[in-house]
């Protein structure tokens, strides 16, 4: 029986800079989540990460944003995780996902990084039984320009798309907290509403 989730990271960069990078889709989630939820973060130095609790559907959820750059999460989320006794089964990780167009959003259990350096950083640390929340924001087309695409601002229908898929996302956490990822899919992956 999979595990009720109670940790939610958002991977992302720290610097104003990089604030609506698309790269930065994990923390825009998890913002969404403190706004709806009343959570307030502060700067946990033993976490190297801004954290706050959300009461979610009765349950104490723990959000965490690292502030060790994208490709150095795992250690700020396997500290929160070792501090409060939690395990990976536990844990959501929310990200960008540029094999994914924008409008579409999946939830994926355990896996590979898929070349996603913030995803290879957690697994290091806490191995690949988590969850993902897989934001789609596109592809540039080709390979090379990928860094450049994620480290920007998306246009006006790509960040749109992106905060539905957030809103949608929010919508079936309640059955995460609960434990059930199965009506948690079946909620997220029939919303797609995705933008050419």
């Amino acid at each position: 029986m999979p595990k009720p989730i109670r940790i939610i990271a958002g991977l992302g960069n720290p610097e104003e800079k990089y604030e609506r990078t698309l790269h930065n889709a994990g923390f825009w989630f998890v913002d969404a989540l403190a706004r709806k939820y009343g959570g307030s973060y502060r700067y946990e130095k033993k976490f190297d990460a801004d954290f706050c609790r959300i009461n979610l559907h009765g349950e104490d959820v723990w959000l965490v944003k690292p502030q060790s750059y994208m490709n150095l999460s795992g250690q700020p989320i396997r500290a929160v995780m070792d501090y409060y006794r939690l395990r990976p089964a536990e844990l959501l990780v929310a990200h960008d996902e540029i094999d994914l167009p924008p409008g579409t959003v999946r939830l994926k259990a355990g896996g590979g990084h898929g070349g996603h350096n913030g995803l290879r950083d957690i697994i290091r640390h806490c191995g690949a039984d988590f969850l993902r929340l897989r934001l789609g924001v596109g592809h540039p087309g080709e390979k090379h320009k990928v860094t450049n695409y994620v480290l920007k601002r998306g246009s006006g229908d790509v960040e749109a798309a992106v905060e539905r898929n957030i809103d949608d996302a929010i919508d079936m956490m309640p059955d995460l907290v609960d434990g059930d990822v199965n009506a948690a899919m079946k909620k997220l992956h029939t919303k797609d509403q995705t933008v050419d």
